[in-house]
Order: structure tokens, then sequence, then C-alpha cells
């Protein structure tokens, strides 16, 4: 049985690992900063814009690594339980279901946390005895305590632009964990980046770059965020399907970003200047 319980717990963890390697330019030795992290169990923090690359960079590093990744989108409804487990009925009665974090723990799994600052401060205080020497994980429910395993890493990330009172890390969370700052590429290399994810021409995504630089230029002139990497790999995936430029840039550059009507003019003045 215990057996059959272990490759029970191997096969379950293999959902979790990154069999292809997933693209990612590193531009400012982030991956040395990672793997140095790794190595020595400092807990990570990722901080930038929207679609800028922190989460692909987290599955590049896990493949790199060869560890199982365990990814939870953080929410203001999210409970300690939702995160650390809770008791479910079910045939055998009541029994107790490990949530991704202490599956995380308990297996040695990478747990990347994103948008944290979206979770409660109540809730995300649980991380606290995983950052620091103890690396143990108190299950108060269940009365155990569950020691990391060695390879255990807990990555968190969080877009600073969206940072108020009420949704910010405490000093005591933030001054856990390295930090690793990311922005927009420059444009040759965010235009090499697009070119390869969306398989377009290089020229075309130099334009596409250009838009987005002149969105960015509108943030807190009317806009909450420019265009992201992501949007403009969007725009390009469907400008390979033989959509025209100008529509491809409408769905996946300006409609999704702005309801105003003057700011949709602005962005559109943009798209057929760089087109």
């Amino acid at each position: 049985m215990a057996g059959q319980r272990k490759g029970a717990h191997v096969s379950m963890m293999d959902a979790y690992r990154i069999a292809e390697e997933p693209y990612y330019r590193d531009v400012g030795h982030e991956v040395e900063l990672f793997r140095a992290a790794y190595d020595s169990r400092t807990p990570v923090m990722l901080k930038g814009p929207t679609g800028c690359g922190k989460t692909r960079f987290v599955e590049h590093m896990a493949w790199r690594l060869g560890r199982p990744l365990i990814t939870v989108s953080c929410h203001e409804d999210m409970t300690a339980s939702d995160l650390v487990g809770r008791y479910l009925l079910d045939a055998e009665g009541t029994v107790w279901h490990d949530g991704p974090l202490t599956l995380a723990v308990r297996h040695g799994a990478i747990c990347y946390l994103d948008e944290i600052v979206e979770a409660r401060q109540d809730t995300t205080v649980v991380i606290h005895s995983l950052t620091d020497d103890r690396r143990i994980l108190p299950l108060e429910k269940k009365n155990e305590v569950v020691a990391a395993h060695p390879d255990f890493h807990v990555v968190i990330s969080y877009n600073p632009g969206y940072q108020s009172v009420l949704k910010d890390l405490k000093e005591s969370t933030k001054q856990r964990f390295g930090a690793i700052a990311f922005a927009y590429p420059d444009p040759a290399i965010e235009a090499e980046i697009v070119s390869r994810e969306a398989g377009i021409e290089r020229g075309m995504a130099d334009k596409l770059v250009r838009i987005a630089e002149r969105s960015r230029n509108l943030r807190g002139k009317g806009l909450e965020e420019g265009a992201s990497t992501r949007v403009l790999i969007n725009a390009g995936r469907l400008i390979a399907k033989g959509v025209p430029p100008d529509r491809a840039c409408q769905f996946a550059m300006v409609v999704p970003i702005t309801d105003d009507p003057d700011m949709r003019d602005a962005l559109a003045g943009a798209i057929d200047a760089c087109l």
C-alpha cells in the first residue's frame, strides 16, 4: 500500500511538470538571479506590469530546474483553507485534502502565488513560516506541522501599478523575499519576442511594438495600462492567421483596454500612423 501511495504521489506531481521548454528571453540576468535564489532557498518576488512575462518566466525556470510548478491565481475571496487544505466529505467519511500550497510543500514543487496582493492579508500570512529558516507549514485544523521538502520554493508576483493602501503587502511579508523587477523589454528585444511567439515577420512585429509604445505613453492620461507584450503577441497571432493588421490591433489592443471613445480614437490614430 505504501508503495502504491508513493507511486500515486509521483504520478500526481508529474501533472505539474512542464514537458517542453517555455520560450523566455533573458533581458536582465533574471535567470541567473532566480537560479541562485532557488539554490539558496531564498523566496522570490516578481514585480512588474501585466503581460510583461512574469508567469512565463516562472514556467521557464521550473522547466530549467526540473521542478513541478503549482500556480495559484490569487483573488479577494481566497481563504487560508484554499491554500493549505480542508476536511471534505466523501464516500469514506471526512477526509483531509491538501491545498495547492501544502502539495508543493510536501512534494518539493515551486509554488507560484500570482497577483498575491489580490488575496486578503490574513490569508497571505500563512506563507510566513515557509519564508524564513523554519520552512514549515502548520496545518492547525489537522494538528500537523509539515516540514518543507528540500526542493520546495515559493514565488509570488504582483503589479505595482495597481497598488493601493488596501491592496499592498505587509512590510513583514515583503522583507522575506528577494525581488526581481520586470518591465516591458527594449523595443528591439520586444519585437524579437513578438515575432517569435506570434509567428510574424520582424517588420510587422516592429510596427506592433511602436503602437504599444504610444499606448504606454497614455498611461495615466486616460489609460490605466498600455498595451502589454502579451497583447502584442495576441494581435500578431491574428495577423499570422490572415486578419488585416488594423482589425487585429482593434480586436487585441484597443477594445480590450479601454471603453472611452476618445481614447479608442487616439489609439486608432496611433495604429494608422504605425501601420
